[in-house]
């Protein structure tokens, strides 16, 4: 009798999370965000919470938790009871950047979270003021080379810092940063004339590239962007320069397997819909998902060493 309610009780916890993902979610879920409503990973999620929510039955509610970089919704996440109900959609600035760049992290990328799904990339694009003179990479840096220490770039998030900087070291050009607290200040400041270049994410750029407030002078994309025809990689002018603004969920660490299986499932069929790939389109963004947890988690941790690297290789100091 002993022996079979051992038996029983080992099976009942082995089969406890299989039970839970099959009730999963009985609740809302919030989709935290760790930039402020405008921005383009902003714009992503609430595209891809809505029609998650849809599938799921429950509403996916989106959380901006902006600030520092990041890390105020990294820290928000890591800490959350890992039961599903709450997700992080974040980027390379919290899981790629952001350990090379600051010395006291209060968080690990890796020990802290439970990678979900990789959704895409959104391409960040090298942008200036439609008066600025120079209207093509090459253009940018001669005028930079002219004119040393005269011009300076917006850097609202880790993205636009390390691809600023990894630029102004290929190319030999001395520029100066100036930080922003969110996306649609820095293009403000932009075409003001406060700063003269700003690596901006489309999500938030492309209305205004598209209106001619700003011009796009090349994409940190390896290869072109569909949604900017004629604009070519930063790359093409600035040999060596290989930067992937990439996108992805993520949970606390800890959470169920059936449940993360369940959530990559669902965000996989969310990303094959013709209607959300045209609507993230429109944003420039790129769906590229992962194929499954495991493959999400290697890619992160190669993306974490591939930053780093590109850091200490730009010569950042850690804040």
């Amino acid at each position: 009798m002993q022996l079979f309610r051992r038996a029983f009780t080992v099976l009942a916890f082995a089969s406890a999370p299989f039970a839970f993902a099959q009730n999963y979610p009985s609740a809302p879920i919030t989709m935290v965000v760790p930039f402020a409503a405008g921005s383009g990973t902003d714009a992503v999620a609430r595209i891809v919470a809505k029609r998650l929510g849809e599938r799921l039955r429950q509403p996916v509610l989106v959380d901006n938790k902006a600030g520092a970089s990041a890390q105020i919704g990294a820290q928000f996440v890591a800490k959350a009871r890992p039961d599903g109900y709450t997700l992080f959609m974040t980027t390379n600035t919290s899981h790629s950047a952001n350990p090379g760049l600051f010395a006291n992290l209060k968080y690990d990328p890796v020990k802290d979270f439970t990678p979900i799904a990789r959704v895409g990339e959104l391409p960040f694009a090298v942008v200036v003021d439609s008066k600025f003179p120079a209207r093509s990479m090459k253009e940018l840096i001669d005028h930079a080379k002219a004119n040393p220490g005269k011009l300076s770039y917006a850097t609202p998030n880790s993205t636009s810092l390390v691809a600023s900087e990894t630029i102004r070291r290929i190319a030999g050009i001395d520029l100066l940063g100036v930080p922003y607290k969110s996306s649609p200040q820095a293009l403000t400041d932009l075409m003001g004339g406060q700063v003269q270049m700003y690596v901006a994410d489309l999500g938030s750029s492309m209305s205004m590239i598209k209106a001619g407030s700003v011009r796009a002078l090349a994409v940190t994309t390896q290869r072109p962007v569909k949604s900017l025809p004629g604009v070519p990689p930063v790359a093409d002018a600035v040999k060596g320069f290989d930067l992937t603004s990439w996108n992805g969920v993520f949970g606390p660490a800890g959470m169920p397997r059936p449940v993360v299986e369940k959530l990559d499932a669902e965000l996989r069929q969310v990303l094959a819909e013709k209607e959300v790939q045209e609507q993230l389109a429109q944003l420039g963004f790129e769906v590229w998902p992962s194929s499954g947890p495991d493959d999400f988690a290697k890619y992160v941790a190669d993306q974490l060493a591939h930053w780093t690297s590109l850091i200490k290789q730009a010569g950042i100091r850690q804040e």
